[in-house]
C-alpha cells in the first residue's frame, strides 16, 4: 500500500504524460517553453483570477509575494502555528517577523479568535508593523477566508495565501488559490496536483503584481532579460513539468477530485464513532492533501502508528513539532503553551493514506487495523 500512489497515476496516464513529455524535448524549448503558458493559461482560468505566474517551487511562489509586497525588517507577518517551516521560513528570508498564531481543532487551519489576538498584541507592543496574513489551506481544505477576510480588511493587512496542500478545494464553488490578494501553490509531487520535481506557481487579479511577478523570477528582468530592472531571483518552471502537469491537471478536474473525495467518505463513514476524523465545514469542499485524524494522546497516536506500520501501512505526522518550538526560532522566545492548540495536535494527529486511485479494500484493511488497535 502507498500513502500517496503516483507510480499507480502513472500508470493510468502513462500514454498522456509520455506523449506530452516527448512533444517538449522534441521542441527543444527546455525553460519557459510553450507547455509552461499554456499551464499557466489553464491554472488561472480554473481558479478563476486574472493571472497565474508559475515558478521553481512552492516556497519560491511565496517569497515572490512577499517581494512584490516589499515585506521587510520592521514588518510582521501572521502565520499559523501548525504548518511546514517554509510559510514562516520565507518571511525570515525577507527580513521579517513572523508572528506565530494558533489553529483551530476541527480544521486544522489558523484561528480567527486567535490571529485578531495576535495583531492587537503586536499593535499594542509597538515594535512590528502588521502587514500579512499567511493563511495555509491545510491538508486540502481553504482556511475560515469570511472571518478572515474580514480581520484583514479592519486592520488593513494583505493576505497570501498559501494553497500549496489546498489546490483544487473551494467554498461555495469559489476555488482555493483564488482568496489572497495573492495566492500560491507547490507541484511537488505529494501535493493534490504534483509534478515530477519541483515547481510552483503565484495567482493574483492585480496587473501590476503580475508584472512584477514576471519580472522576479527571472533575475528581475525588464523588456528583455539582459534587461534586469529590479533584484529579482531563479525561479522558473521547466517545460518538461509544465508537460507533465497539463495531462495531470486535465486528470485531476475530470476524475481526480471527485475519487479522492470518495475516498475521504468512505474513512469518514468507517471511522464514525471509532476516532475523531477531520471536519469540513458546511459550503468547504477539500482536495484531501491529507486524511488526518485526531487520536486522544501521543502514546495512542505513536502506538497506531506503528501498529499500522507493522501491518504494512504508511501514515505520516504532519507537524510534530510547532513553528514557536523549532530551533531556528527559539530567539522569539514563544513560552510554551503560547499555541495550545497547535502544540495538542503535534502530538496526536495521524495521516492515512489516501489518494484517487486508493481502493475500498485498501481503506477496508486500514480501518480495521485502527480499531483493531483501539479495541485493545
Amino acid at each position: 500500500m502507498q500513502f500517496r500512489d503516483l507510480k499507480k497515476q502513472y500508470q493510468v496516464l502513462k500514454s498522456e504524460i509520455d506523449s506530452s513529455l516527448l512533444d517538449a524535448v522534441a521542441s527543444g524549448a527546455y525553460i519557459m517553453g510553450k507547455p509552461v503558458k499554456e499551464l499557466e493559461t489553464a491554472l488561472a482560468e480554473y481558479v478563476g483570477v486574472k493571472h497565474c505566474v508559475s515558478c521553481a517551487n512552492g516556497t519560491d511562489a511565496l517569497t515572490l509575494a512577499l517581494k512584490v509586497w516589499d515585506i521587510k525588517a520592521g514588518d510582521a507577518v501572521f502565520v499559523p502555528d501548525f504548518t511546514f517551516f517554509a510559510t514562516a521560513e520565507v518571511v525570515s528570508l525577507e527580513g521579517a517577523t513572523p508572528v506565530f498564531v494558533d489553529v483551530d481543532a476541527d480544521t486544522f487551519n489558523i484561528n480567527p479568535v486567535s490571529l485578531e489576538k495576535a495583531i492587537q498584541q503586536t499593535i499594542s507592543e509597538g515594535k512590528l508593523t502588521p502587514k500579512v496574513i499567511i493563511t495555509v489551506d491545510l491538508f486540502g481544505l481553504p482556511a475560515n477566508y469570511p472571518a478572515v477576510c474580514q480581520i484583514a480588511d479592519k486592520y488593513n493587512l494583505l493576505i497570501l495565501e498559501d494553497g500549496a496542500q489546498g489546490f483544487g478545494g473551494s467554498i461555495n464553488g469559489k476555488k482555493a488559490c483564488s482568496f489572497g490578494d495573492i495566492s500560491t501553490t507547490s507541484f511537488f509531487p505529494a501535493k493534490p496536483l504534483g509534478c515530477y520535481g519541483d515547481g510552483g506557481a503565484v495567482f493574483t487579479d492585480n496587473d501590476e503584481w503580475a508584472k512584477v511577478l514576471d519580472s522576479l523570477r527571472v533575475h528581475g528582468k525588464g523588456s528583455f532579460k539582459y534587461d534586469n530592472v529590479r533584484i529579482g531571483v531563479n525561479s522558473r518552471l521547466d517545460t518538461l513539468q509544465a508537460a507533465i502537469l497539463i495531462p495531470k491537471f486535465n486528470a485531476f478536474k475530470e476524475y481526480e477530485l471527485d475519487k479522492i473525495n470518495e475516498a475521504a467518505s468512505l474513512y469518514d463513514a468507517k471511522l464514525k464513532g471509532v476516532v475523531k476524523t477531520p471536519v469540513i465545514p458546511e459550503g468547504y469542499y477539500s482536495s484531501w492533501a491529507q486524511y488526518t485524524i485526531t487520536l486522544k494522546s501521543k502514546e495512542k497516536r505513536d502506538g497506531l502508528q506503528a501498529y499500522l506500520k507493522d501491518n504494512e501501512i504508511p501514515t505520516m505526522v504532519y507537524y510534530p513539532k510547532a513553528l514557536h518550538e523549532q530551533t531556528a526560532y527559539k530567539s522569539l522566545n514563544y513560552p510554551e503553551g503560547s499555541s495550545p492548540v497547535t502544540e495538542v495536535l503535534s502530538e496526536s494527529v495521524l495521516s492515512l493514506p489516501i489518494h484517487p486511485y486508493i481502493t475500498e479494500e485498501e481503506i477496508n484493511k486500514v480501518v480495521d487495523c485502527i480499531v483493531e488497535f483501539l479495541s485493545k
